[in-house]
């Protein structure tokens, strides 16, 4: 069976996996002495370290490799039977955050659920529970898809319930991605193409203004628009634009064969949150453009593996659940690398795979699995069909000589 899997895919995934961990090494060393620093003087550590988020980095991709092997040999319509209870689960782990003492804020957003020697994020998960839901959903509703009543309605209200929540975390960038793969999952599924564009209105309409209440998150869409519309004027390049001005500084200075791996300048405090939502930018600046081309053919190459396997699925519930997941990963990565470009607002998403981020690395590979798994069925489905071909065509054969 194992034989059968898309080892192209998982290649892709482990090696942009393990690329993640080589630059977590590089960008992150000043991130991490200036954290230890802080818990030196506290009395919690005992001396700095330069590779506080790299080992950190590599227990997540521990963990998250073992969840990719068990998602793997998990038959996936195991996750049909219990996709309800698991996205049941998830809202009320969504819930508990704004429970005191339970949600914990990191930055400007109350997304993590406090442990004693861990935090876990529970819009992650949502991804991978959402996609098993609406496609066990989508499967049922097959012939009503398309009809305002039996298809339409039910899917605004399921696209709001799980948006809604995360926005009054808030979390644009999982608002934007489980937008995006529930419309693509709905469209895919059969559902009318205006219905779709509805269904993402009426869920922007309700988490939006939400979202936008916060100030800081109106500061990034100002400097969005003003970057834009003037592009010279750099009013807000020592204030609210301080991580856009800097990203594309770090963009620019790698040119076409970078400065060299370990030799950026940026990830010394001036490209904030470098180990996670703008390690794109370091990797620009040490790598260059020529060099990012192929990191970028890695991500095409996976994304249209992830498709393969969605159109070769053996049934509905495969396919559904292989597009969800391609479409999550594809989304994300886009967004990420436009937000740094200053092509969208900051949104605060991970580049999936490489930047630093249990809850992120651990469901992006559990859900590498699972499309792992559905290629396994599929593979196995067209041999038997093969078979079946073949047998068919010998017989006839056989009667024809008879004959």
């Amino acid at each position: 069976m194992f034989k059968r899997a898309d080892f192209l895919l998982l290649g892709i995934a482990l090696g942009l996996s393990l690329f993640g961990l080589a630059m977590i090494a590089s960008v992150s060393v000043y991130q991490s002495y200036q954290l230890t620093q802080r818990f030196v003087d506290a009395g919690t550590w005992l001396v700095p370290s330069n590779a506080f988020y790299l080992w950190r980095s590599f227990l997540h991709m521990l963990f998250a490799l073992l969840a990719l092997g068990l998602t793997m040999v998990i038959p996936y319509r195991l996750w049909e039977r219990y996709a309800r209870l698991l996205f049941i689960g998830n809202l009320i782990l969504l819930l508990t955050l704004f429970i005191p003492g339970i949600g914990n804020e990191y930055g400007t957003a109350k997304s993590w659920l406090q442990f004693s020697i861990f935090s876990l994020q529970p819009s992650e998960f949502l991804k991978i529970t959402l996609i098993f839901y609406l496609a066990v959903w989508l499967q049922k509703k097959e012939s009503s898809i398309a009809t305002f009543q039996e298809g339409f309605v039910p899917f605004v209200v399921l696209l709001c319930l799980s948006t809604f929540l995360v926005a009054i975390q808030p979390d644009l960038g999982s608002f934007l991605v489980f937008s995006a793969i529930a419309s693509t999952m709905f469209f895919v599924a059969g559902g009318d193409i205006f219905h779709m564009c509805l269904g993402g209105a009426s869920a922007a309409i309700l988490g939006l203004p939400i979202i936008l209440h916060q100030a800081y998150i109106r500061n990034r869409f100002t400097v969005f628009f003003h970057i834009l519309l003037h592009p010279d004027d750099q009013t807000y390049r020592d204030g609210i634009g301080f991580q856009v001005y800097q990203a594309l500084i770090a963009i620019g200075s790698g040119g076409l064969f970078g400065v060299g791996y370990g030799k950026s300048i940026q990830k010394f405090g001036y490209l904030p949150e470098v180990q996670s939502d703008t390690i794109f930018a370091a990797m620009a600046e040490e790598l260059g453009f020529l060099r990012l081309l192929i990191v970028l053919s890695l991500y095409g190459i996976f994304v249209y593996r992830g498709f393969r396997i969605a159109r070769h699925a053996p049934d509905r519930f495969g396919l559904l659940v292989a597009t969800g997941i391609t479409t999550g990963i594809a989304f994300q990565t886009l967004l990420n690398i436009c937000v740094n470009l200053s092509l969208f607002p900051i949104t605060g998403l991970t580049l999936p795979f490489i930047s630093y981020g249990g809850s992120s690395l651990l469901t992006t590979l559990a859900g590498v699995g699972v499309l792992l798994n559905i290629s396994m069925h599929s593979g196995q489905e067209d041999v038997s069909i093969r078979r079946r071909t073949r047998a068919l065509h010998v017989g006839s054969l056989k009667r024809f000589i008879q004959t």
